[in-house]
């Protein structure tokens, strides 16, 4: 666990300096926030690689994996549900209880409770040793399905604040024309794998993301094509080949299962990298947070968003989607969110408190399901798994930023996020020693598999 306490750390230092630097730096902030912003999706892209290189898919039982999706929308669904109810019927006043703007609003902020951070949870997790375990196999799928789920519905949501919009619907085709290439090719794509190939890839990937961006504000600068990067990092993992024992010299073949990818990522540089990799992504995740502040006024909306600038672009704001919010932002003030009076730091702490509990029971669905799987353990186990969040509950509170929502919910909403991302390493704590517990106290170990990654018994 010293690895998993390590990360712990620089999370919290990232954070906390997410917090003190664009205010110590002020406009010379800017730069290093859009470099932070890069790496900090060239680290996660270097992660979701090696997550679709270990990723298989058992094509003969596609039924099972419509199954881990539906559980993976309820994981994604519930928090969201629930988060946005207390938004709704708690922060707001009676009077707006039942208007379009209210729940527009509260719907969009409330989403980041939905995404698990598989950046950071798949680095915790095996940091924690648990790499090779059923739970981390079944994780991997859960959380790949839910921030794509969030991904997909952020589309509807954009749309309900700045109506239809083409680009919206390209990108949502580029994601299924993705999904399907990583469906056909699954580890059909012989290219090599090592980590300074997987280190270029990935910033290939940053940088072609870039570029599309970039270039779709030159055609229309107020609604651009932004692909995040988590979905072609991990398309691109998908379609790379196991070494071949015949011409590489590897392991067991492709037939054999995960054993092939293993035998390229267990070398002792391999894992050498992605350890520093991991440790750098957590502080960039850290520093990716936007500024926390609470309790501004009406009035002085214009204020606190020229204040958060930096840290937006650092979480990735699209300067596009900045840019509907400033021609707007005289208008902020009839934001219903905007509009709400703050209230006391202790009354703020105490939603906060609440707003996490509820945003991760929503998470607990999965506890109850797989019992033909594993033990009531390893699915309790599984279910506070997902409770980490990060850089993409992020994303989706800058948008929301963006758009001129604003006041108590927005604030409730970064402290919570921020309280989740410094709870990670005491969540994969307690992972481990429901894991721990079920194998007779040890750490657990290497499974043999079943179909669709379950685990064998016996």
């Amino acid at each position: 666990m010293r690895k998993v306490l390590l990360f712990s750390v620089l999370l919290l230092a990232g954070l906390l300096g997410s917090q003190w630097l664009p205010r110590m730096a002020g406009p010379a902030w800017e730069p290093v926030a859009d470099g932070i912003r890069v790496l900090t999706m060239a680290g996660l892209s270097f992660i979701m690689i090696h997550v679709g290189y270990e990723f298989d898919l058992d094509k003969s039982n596609l039924r099972r994996y419509a199954w881990d999706y539906v559980v993976a929308f309820t994981a994604a669904s519930f928090p969201w549900i629930f988060v946005t109810l207390y938004f709704v019927f708690v922060l707001l006043p009676p009077a707006v209880w039942w208007t379009p703007a209210a729940w527009q609003e509260t719907l969009l902020a409330a989403r980041f409770a939905a995404p698990t951070s598989a950046g950071v949870l798949f680095s915790m997790l095996a940091a924690a040793g648990l790499g090779a375990t059923w739970l981390y196999r079944k994780a991997r799928i859960l959380a790949i399905f839910d921030d794509l789920d969030t991904v997909l519905l952020m589309i509807p949501l954009k749309m309900a604040m700045i109506g239809l919009a083409w680009q919206l619907g390209l990108i949502a085709v580029v994601m299924v024309v993705m999904l399907a290439i990583a469906y056909r090719y699954l580890h059909a794509v012989r290219l090599p794998v090592s980590w300074p190939w997987v280190l270029g890839y990935a910033g290939v990937i940053t940088a072609a993301s870039e570029i599309v961006y970039k270039a779709s504000t030159i055609i229309d600068d107020s609604v651009p094509v932004h692909v995040e990067v988590l979905l072609p990092a991990f398309v691109l993992g998908c379609v790379l080949a196991y070494p071949d024992p015949k011409t590489d010299g590897g392991g067991p073949s492709h037939a054999e299962g995960h054993g092939d990818a293993h035998t390229v990522l267990d070398a002792p540089a391999e894992r050498r990298v992605a350890t520093i990799v991991a440790a750098a992504f957590m502080v960039l995740v850290g520093l990716s947070m936007p500024l926390i502040v609470g309790g501004e006024t009406v009035p002085a909306a214009g204020a606190v968003r020229a204040k958060m600038e930096p840290s937006l672009r650092a979480a990735g704001a699209p300067a596009a989607e900045a840019a509907v919010a400033a021609a707007g932002r005289a208008a902020a003030i009839g934001r219903v969110t905007a509009a709400q009076p703050p209230p006391g730091w202790w009354l703020i702490a105490l939603h906060v408190l609440l707003v996490t509990v509820l945003s991760n029971l929503g998470k607990m669905f999965p506890a109850f399901c797989y019992r033909r799987e594993a033990d009531w353990r390893e699915r309790l186990a599984l279910a506070v798994g997902m409770w980490p969040r990060g850089e993409v509950g992020a994303g989706v509170l800058v948008i929301a930023l963006s758009y001129g929502i604003g006041g108590p919910v927005v604030t409730i909403a970064m402290l919570s996020l921020a309280l989740n991302l410094v709870l990670t390493g005491a969540f994969i704590y307690v992972v481990r020693r429901l894991t721990a517990a079920e194998r007779g106290g040890g750490v657990a170990g290497p499974m043999a598999l079943g179909p669709a990654g379950g685990a064998i018994d016996g």
